[in-house]
């Protein structure tokens, strides 16, 4: 399953907001930088699904602040 996210990093606090079945945006503490806020974005998202960290990868939009995300259940 594929899921759009739409990403702010640096943020000053954590938000996670359900736009749609597959379409999320999400604040997050990390900078975007090192790669720390891709990584607490895979985190979040394998909380939401309940499933492992390994189970989802971005897709797309490494460096940008809107991702494409795979999600295998």
């Amino acid at each position: 399953m594929y899921i759009k996210v739409k990403v702010q990093a640096g943020a000053k606090k954590e938000k996670i907001t359900e736009k749609s079945d597959n379409r999320f945006e999400i604040s997050v503490k990390e900078p975007a930088e090192r790669n720390l806020a891709n990584t607490r974005i895979l985190e979040i998202i394998a909380n939401i699904f309940e499933i492992n960290i390994k189970s989802v990868r971005i897709i797309s939009g490494h460096q940008s602040p809107s991702k494409i995300i795979s999600v295998n259940k």
